[in-house]
């Protein structure tokens, strides 16, 4: 999930605070004789609360990531609800961060003919542990080890000739 460091409670008290403090400065001006500055704050303020809506909005989507045994699962959930599934089998699948100089690198999805990107919303120090842990993971799918305790057992021992 996106990174929001308000809830709506205190996403709330900023609109307030923010509608506050700019109806108070535009006051200010209005009385020193300043009045077009009254004109301008009024879309400034409206440009400001609609932005902090769209991102209080775009908050809402999400992104799963669930490994099974052949298959890795995508199951986005953008800002309206609408849900988005995507399988891949794990097979020929490779985990890759794609680098770009100056840009926080893209956490890619590989299989021969697919090529998909997961963790748009995380910074690159999210992505690199991201990757590792897919890459691990993908591993121990691929090669799982079985520990029986009776064959531990069974192996221990010295056949008797």
């Amino acid at each position: 999930m996106p990174h929001r460091s308000l809830s709506r409670r205190g996403m709330r008290l900023l609109s307030i605070a923010l509608v506050g403090l700019t109806g108070l400065i535009a006051l200010r001006f209005w009385f020193l004789g300043a009045w077009p500055v009254m004109a301008i704050s009024g879309p400034e303020i409206a440009l400001a609360l609609f932005l902090l809506h769209v991102n209080t909005r775009r908050g809402r989507a999400s992104e799963l990531v669930l490994l099974q045994d052949a298959t890795l699962c995508i199951t986005r959930t953008d800002a309206a609800g609408a849900r988005r599934q995507v399988t891949l089998p794990t097979a020929w699948l490779t985990v890759t961060l794609e680098e770009a100089p100056g840009r926080i690198p893209r956490l890619l999805l590989r299989n021969r003919t697919i090529y998909e990107e997961i963790g748009r919303a995380l910074g690159e120090a999210e992505k690199r542990d991201l990757a590792g842990a897919l890459r691990t993971a993908l591993h121990n799918v691929r090669n799982p080890r079985f520990d029986n305790p009776q064959l531990r057992e069974v192996a221990g021992c010295d056949p008797v000739a």
